[in-house]
């Protein structure tokens, strides 16, 4: 497990490599690379749930407004 750190650097290196070729596809696949192997460390352990309460909160915050309920700002006050 002591080598993740440098296997996830390797993966944003080489990610980097195929985004300056033009090569999209290496530079996407090594980039999911590195986020899976970010996620599988204790530091990482938390990024789903975070990104998951980030996203409720946007959709909390834009539902309303998406479905024309509740009132707009400065109207009726």
């Amino acid at each position: 497990m002591s080598a993740v750190g440098v296997l996830i650097f390797v993966a944003i290196l080489g990610a980097f490599i195929c985004a300056k070729v033009r090569a999209p596809g290496g530079a996407v696949a090594f980039s999911l690379l590195a986020m899976v192997l970010f996620i599988a460390t204790p530091v990482g352990q938390g990024l789903p749930e975070a990104i998951g309460s980030f996203l409720t909160a946007v959709d909390n915050a834009s539902t309303p407004a998406l479905n024309g309920g509740g009132q707009e700002a400065g109207v009726g006050q």
